[in-house]
């Protein structure tokens, strides 16, 4: 009996030990939660930081973002541009963008052609 016991705690803190391991890594590492197994990608962050230099201003829906790795993936690809600056709202599937240029909702569609993300429209 004793030893049965002793079994299945030993069972329980291999199976805790690597729960906390994949927990850690996960948030050292910063995968995502739609099932890439990737690392998360770097930031891409705008060169010019001053609002006053972005005269337009967009509300882009995109349907298709589920986590903060997709998040991550379109603020790359909006933050990447050089005259463009955006930020996801996760929760409400949008893109607010700062823009230094005016913009159609085709140039949207144009930056997040390669990515697995569908723009609605843009306010």
């Amino acid at each position: 009996m004793f030893m049965a016991n002793a079994v299945i705690i030993i069972i329980l803190i291999i199976v805790v030990c690597l729960a906390a391991r994949h927990i850690y890594h996960t948030i050292r590492h910063g995968r995502s939660c739609c099932g890439s197994s990737r690392e998360m990608e770097k930031k891409v962050r705008v060169k010019d930081r001053n609002k006053a230099n972005y005269p337009f201003t967009y509300t882009v829906k995109v349907e298709g973002m589920v986590c903060a790795g997709c998040a991550r993936r379109v603020e790359n690809a909006v933050n990447s541009d050089g005259e463009l600056w955006g930020k996801v709202d996760l929760e409400h599937k949008t893109v607010n963008v700062l823009a230094k240029k005016e913009m159609e909702m085709k140039d949207f569609v144009e930056l997040l052609k390669d990515m697995p993300y569908t723009v609605l429209g843009i306010d």
